[in-house]
């Protein structure tokens, strides 16, 4: 069982390092001056902090929840 939570935990993490890596090539080739590189750079990089936080905890409560289901069960 826990084999499966590894591969979704990987595939998950892959394709947040894959968006990240996209939207970051997305924005360097995009004609713009520094300074709205920049700012967009700094907005990209909120957006995935707070989207990674946002599932850490997703991920952290539903592990929790399944922690404790398992030790009600026996």
């Amino acid at each position: 069982m826990s084999d499966s939570r590894d591969n979704v935990g990987s595939t998950l993490l892959f394709f947040l390092l894959g968006a990240a890596v996209g939207a970051v090539v997305v924005a360097l080739t995009t004609p713009k001056s520094g300074r709205e590189l920049r700012g967009d750079l700094k907005d990209m990089s909120n957006k995935v902090r707070d989207k990674a936080r946002r599932l850490g905890n997703e991920i952290y409560s539903n592990a929790t929840d399944a922690m404790a289901d398992e030790a009600s069960r026996g």
